[in-house]
């Protein structure tokens, strides 16, 4: 039997009402793959602050991206980081470990320049069996 992808979640838009070639998530038989999430609440802006409370909102935007796909974070089994700078590791480490009490995904985090105006971008693929 052939796998199926199915997209989930809305269409999205960026600045100026430009159409975003992704979906928020996509899923491929029993993996769900979560595009990146970075800290743009629910008025399309970048969460104003720090890495930690950047950290927070994307941390929400993934979780709420996983709900879509029926999944939670304990069904995360990869997630890769991008932080844009690498001071900011030790206090991402923290606020993202909260979200992982019993310990986390495997990870992936690197520096990069973000596409965006943002501290942290974070995707994640999650494993939950179809049926």
């Amino acid at each position: 039997m052939p796998m199926t992808i199915e997209r989930i979640g809305d269409d999205r838009t960026g600045a100026g009402g430009q159409a975003l070639p992704f979906a928020p998530a996509v899923r491929a038989g029993d993996f769900v793959y979560i595009s990146g999430q970075v800290a743009m609440n629910e008025n399309g802006e970048i969460e104003p602050g720090g890495i930690e409370s950047q950290t927070h909102r994307t941390m929400k935007n993934v979780i709420a991206v996983l709900e879509l796909a029926g999944c939670t974070l304990k069904d995360v089994a990869k997630a890769n980081v991008w932080l844009d700078d690498p001071r900011d590791f030790w206090t991402f480490n923290k606020v993202y470990g909260s979200y992982f009490p019993q310990g986390g995904p495997a990870r992936s985090t690197v520096r990069s320049q973000l596409m965006v105006d943002a501290k942290v971008e974070i995707d994640a693929i999650a494993y939950r069996p179809l049926g």
